[in-house]
């Protein structure tokens, strides 16, 4: 599973584009499925896909999107040319793609659950948080509003039992979390290994996947699908898209 990252954000045509419409019909373009983005909500309940708390960074301007109504989140400029895109923008423009969605902050919970019953895209999320209370809450308040399946990734916490704890998949019931994917770094803090041979098999033994990020090297990519992970999250989909086409495991349009 090749999954753009912010719409791969360092593809060359997209640097300092990150999550916007371009970036996504890029990624689209190169033949992805599977699409990966965060999002926030703006003051007035708007999801936006978006990863920073504040604009400043990819646009210059100053202010908290959840702060702001939608009205000024729509004039600003990634980059200086791109829009911030809401999400269900996203799942029209790309009615074939799948999203794979980061939850970025608790205020973006309800606005998220009401956008999911509302469009009925259920089959088309896997959403997850680094942040283990804002997705169990989502899990809660999607659960009260709606018995469609909804997929979700794992917490960080049961992540962390599986990752470093000894015979921590035996503790795994304990967590309750109804996860079913681990989606994690190659390494923790950059230094410590998380994702080996042993990771992949027991995350298998137990029926979840795997998918790791962001992966942008091509030997890393090679290694980790040696490995037999699930999924690659990448900035690079036009390394990564080259990687699996040359292994015959190219699974989206050419």
């Amino acid at each position: 599973m090749a999954m753009a990252h912010r719409g791969g954000a360092l593809h060359p045509d997209v640097v300092g584009l990150e999550n916007t419409m371009h970036a996504f019909r890029t990624a689209v373009g190169l033949g992805y499925r599977y699409l990966e983005t965060d999002v926030h909500a703006t003051k007035d309940g708007e999801v936006v896909a978006f990863h920073d708390e504040e604009l400043e960074r990819v646009t210059g301007l100053p202010g908290r999107l959840t702060d702001l109504p939608y009205a000024e989140v729509a004039g600003a400029l990634v980059g200086g040319k791109e829009p911030i895109p809401r999400l269900v923008d996203l799942l029209e423009e790309f009615p074939h793609a799948r999203f794979n969605v980061d939850l970025k902050s608790p205020e973006v919970v309800d606005p998220m659950v009401e956008l999911v019953v509302r469009t009925g895209a259920q089959e088309r999320l896997c959403i997850g948080s680094f942040v283990e209370r804002v997705l169990r809450r989502f899990r809660r308040r999607y659960a009260a509003r709606s018995s469609v399946p909804l997929a979700t990734s794992c917490g960080i916490v049961a992540a962390g039992l599986h990752a470093f704890v000894p015979a921590g998949h035996r503790l795994q019931p304990l967590v309750r979390d109804a996860g079913l994917v681990y989606q994690v770094p190659v390494r923790f803090r950059e230094r410590v290994p998380v994702v080996d041979e042993a990771f992949v098999a027991r995350a298998h033994a137990i029926g979840r996947h795997v998918h790791v990020w962001t992966v942008d090297d091509r030997a890393e990519m090679e290694r980790l699908l040696d490995l037999g992970v699930d999924g690659l999250i990448t900035d690079r989909t036009d390394v990564l898209r080259d990687v699996l086409v040359e292994r015959g495991e190219w699974e989206g349009a050419r």
